[in-house]
């Protein structure tokens, strides 16, 4: 029952179309001054009070501007720390390995075992000769 009396209360309340720019800005600072000075004591803290909030106000649009300000400055810092990186170097290819010349000048059978005695040391079964 107090959810829905909440809920209708907040639908009657007036809804804030426009944000509080500079010139009701200036009109509150003017209105939180006069009541300041105002002889009845909660006019005077009324007055107090949104003075204080005006600074507040101002305050956080200084602390607004200047982080949006870093921002900038760290987003054109990294644009140009990206600018002077170096680019990365291609990675060498890899050459396919070549068979391995014979040291020396052979003929005939003396091939064929040089050939054989090859396969082996490289860890190959040997392969018998077409024919």
């Amino acid at each position: 029952m107090g959810q829905g009396i909440s809920l209708r209360m907040c639908t009657r309340l007036p809804r804030v179309a426009e944000r509080l720019d500079e010139e009701r800005l200036e009109i509150l600072r003017a209105w939180g001054a006069g009541l300041s000075t105002s002889d009845r004591d909660e006019l005077r803290a009324a007055g107090k009070a949104i003075v204080m909030l005006i600074e507040e106000i101002d305050r956080l649009q200084a602390d607004v501007w200047m982080a949006g300000e870093a921002a900038v400055h760290r987003a054109r810092a990294a644009e140009a720390a990206a600018a002077r990186a170096p680019e990365p170097e291609p990675e060498p290819v890899a050459e396919p390995e070549r068979e391995p010349e014979p040291r020396f000048q052979v003929d005939g059978a003396d091939t064929i075992a040089l050939t054989l005695s090859e396969r082996i040391a490289r860890g190959r079964a040997p392969t018998e000769p077409a024919g």
